[in-house]
């Protein structure tokens, strides 16, 4: 059995964000977990986010095809932990 979580980071979080739904959307049966932070206030709200993923167990296949189309997108950086 392996577990992977992974963290997102991102830059210019709004223009990012429609394409990034699009690919958590695609492959949402293969997360367990999701959690979303960035910065806000009633005046401001941050262009950086960070999002953490826990992901389904024994989906190694599709969480690197996932992988694979995070890393196309422009202002998303991806790390990964396996356990």
């Amino acid at each position: 059995m392996s577990k992977t979580i992974m963290g997102l980071q991102l830059k210019k979080r709004m223009d990012t964000a429609p394409q990034l739904q699009e690919l958590l959307s695609e492959y949402g049966c293969i997360i367990n977990t999701r959690l979303g932070v960035h910065q806000t206030s009633e005046d401001f709200c941050s262009e950086n986010g960070l999002i953490i993923l826990e992901f389904c167990e024994n989906t190694d296949k599709q969480v690197g095809e996932f992988e694979t189309e995070l890393k196309k997108l422009d202002g998303v950086i991806v790390k990964k932990m396996e356990f």
